[in-house]
């Protein structure tokens, strides 16, 4: 999750493709290069089993001087020893 976060904040979009489910990945995959990241917060991990796992997560940013935050649980498979972004439910 961490990794992912700095590929946003770095606007390396290749890693983020290497890190996403490819059946679930978006055809289009843009990072808004306007965005201000500002931190990264885990509030918690749940491992399922062996080869899947959540992280709920809060990332603060900023565009044009207004900030919001992304507050999501995302979901991951674990596919030939690499962990892989699936999807996540955003929460309120």
């Amino acid at each position: 999750m961490r990794s992912r976060y700095t590929a946003f904040v770095l606007e390396r979009d290749c890693y983020l493709r290497d890190t996403w489910l490819a059946e679930k990945c978006p055809d289009l995959l843009a990072v808004e290069p306007d965005v201000k990241w500002l931190g990264l917060e885990v509030r918690a991990h749940r491992q399922l089993d062996a080869d899947h796992a959540e992280v709920e997560f809060v990332a603060r940013n900023r565009l044009q001087g207004r900030a919001s935050r992304l507050h999501e649980t995302s979901r991951f498979v674990r596919l030939a020893g690499r962990w892989l972004y699936v999807d996540g439910v955003v929460r309120p």
